[in-house]
Order: structure tokens, then sequence, then C-alpha cells
């Protein structure tokens, strides 16, 4: 067997970004950039040689973000704000419009986990209004400008939990769930207009949160691994499992019938929480890019 030398993993990174640059360089947009995997997503893209336009609502974290990626040669433009304000999205499309932008990231998302009932209604519209609404929005306004140019890729973010009703986390799966099939449907329809769709589906996301919570997830991915992933696989494929024990699950409950496979999500969710109840659980969400809603109706989004 042949030995990898050292330098043979940058060599295949610097193939990897040439390929990237080529096809959808030289702007990126990245939502959710301020943490987790839209942040990964955003370091990734920076060192394959793009442009960032970084979006979240928290500026002190993207502002330093954009600092180290200039100081490694790229350019990075700023635009805080809340993805779900539609005035927001307009001053990002008037923002973007001079950029040649070919790759677009829609990260931002939070979930929640614990009973449906004893969420505050508030807190599952809101949800819905980023990971449904905000992301319609923008997938709209850029798959439109990326397919009048010719070209392009554009990457969504599902979930593991997204193949069926996720007890525990009902409502974040089906938004998930919405997501999936939205980017399942683009594959088909901007694929004869040269643009890309790639859905990845990320099992639990290490972010941090989970710990704070008091949460079990052992098999949780780094966001970096669902970053590469998802650059790897954009232009490529349509869909993407990141990480071997997601991808075992997601086999597994392929086989299952639908109903089976919503009850072992229950056990899978309840396994997750620690002594207390759920609604006084703060969580890290299956896949999101970042946020979090806490279940006791305070709130800390930090990746939008």
């Amino acid at each position: 067997m042949t030995a990898h030398r050292p330098d043979d993993a940058t060599a295949t990174r610097a193939v990897a970004g040439s390929r990237l640059r080529q096809r959808y360089g030289p702007w990126a947009v990245v939502t959710g950039a301020s943490d987790g995997i839209g942040r990964a997503c955003a370091v990734a893209l920076g060192a394959a040689g793009f442009n960032l336009v970084l979006v979240a609502r928290r500026e002190p974290e993207l502002e330093a973000l954009a600092a180290a990626l200039r100081s490694s040669g790229a350019e990075a433009l700023v635009v805080a704000g809340d993805v779900t304000d539609v005035r927001f999205t307009e001053r990002l499309a008037a923002t973007t419009a001079t950029l040649s932008v070919g790759l677009v990231v829609l990260a931002a998302g939070f979930g929640s986990l614990g009973a449906f009932v004893d969420r505050e209604l508030a807190d599952e519209v809101a949800m819905i209004e980023v990971n449904v609404v905000a992301v319609t929005r923008l997938a709209h306004l850029f798959a439109g400008r990326l397919a009048a140019q010719g070209c392009g890729g554009l990457v969504l973010f599902g979930s593991i939990v997204a193949g069926q009703g996720t007890p525990l986390q009902a409502n974040y799966a089906a938004t998930k769930a919405y997501v999936r099939s939205l980017g399942e449907a683009l594959s088909v329809e901007l694929r004869p207009h040269g643009v890309d769709v790639l859905v990845v589906s990320p099992g639990p996301v290490d972010t941090g949160f989970a710990d704070r919570a008091g949460m079990t997830m052992p098999s949780a991915a780094a966001p970096e691994v669902v970053a590469r992933a998802a650059l790897r696989s954009i232009g490529r494929r349509g869909s993407v499992v990141p990480g071997v024990r997601a991808r075992l699950l997601t086999f597994g409950l392929a086989l299952a019938p639908r109903r089976l496979r919503t009850r072992i999500m229950h056990r899978v969710m309840r396994g997750m929480l620690g002594p207390e109840p759920p609604d006084q659980r703060a969580v890290a969400p299956s896949g999101s890019g970042g946020t979090v809603r806490p279940s006791s109706g305070t709130e800390s989004r930090p990746g939008t």
C-alpha cells in the first residue's frame, strides 16, 4: 500500500479549490456565516480562493471573520441583518447586484428539542420564518440570477430528521422536509440552466450548544466535516449526508416503514435529552447552520 505524504492532502484540497473556483467563482454568498456550518463553509470557501459575502445577524462576529479572510487574501463583504426581514433581502439583493456571484450557501437556520405543545407558538412560527420563508425568498432571488447567467451553484441544508416525522423535533423536522423537497425539485428545474443544486442533510452537528444544554450527542459531526462534504459534493450529486454515522442511520431508516422510522427517531431524540424535562433545555439542532432556540422561550440565534 502506498503511504500518503503529508502534502498529498494539501494538493488534493488545492485541486478541489481550483474546481470550485472555475465552476462557481469568484464570489460566494453564505448565510448563517457567524457560527456553525455557515462559518465553516465561509472559511473553506475563502481557503479555496473565493471572495465572500457574509450574512448573519451578529455583525461583530461577521466583521472578525471578514478580517481573517481578508488577511488571507480574499475579499469579504459583511451584510448584517435578519434574513426574515423582506427589507433585508432587498438590501442583500442590492449589495450583490454588481458582484459575479456564482455560489450561494443558505446555511442560516435554527431548531429546538422538546414536545411541540410545550413550545412557545411564537418560537415555532419564527422557526418557520427562518428555515422555510427566508430560505424560499433567498433561493428564489439567487436561483433566478444564477439561471439568468447560465451557471452557478446553490447549497441548501436539510437534515437527517427530514425523512419522516420526528417526535421532539416535530416542527424543525417539518421545516427541513420542506427544504429537502424544494432542493430536490430545483435540482431538476435548474439543471438545464447550468445551475447545480445540492441538499446537505447532516445529523447532529457539534456547535457547542449541546454541551451548554446538557445534551448527549456522542455522534455529532464537526461543522468543518459538513462544510467539506458540501463543497466536495456540489456539482457532482444532488444530495449528501455528511458523516459515517449519519449515513448509517439514514440507510437503516430507509429500510424501515415510515411509521417505524418515526418511532425510531423518537427514541433517538429522547436519548439526547439530559435529566431535565425537554421544555427546560436549549438545543443544538440537527443540521442547522449553527443557530439555536431554547425550549424555555428565551432566544438565542447566533447563526442567523
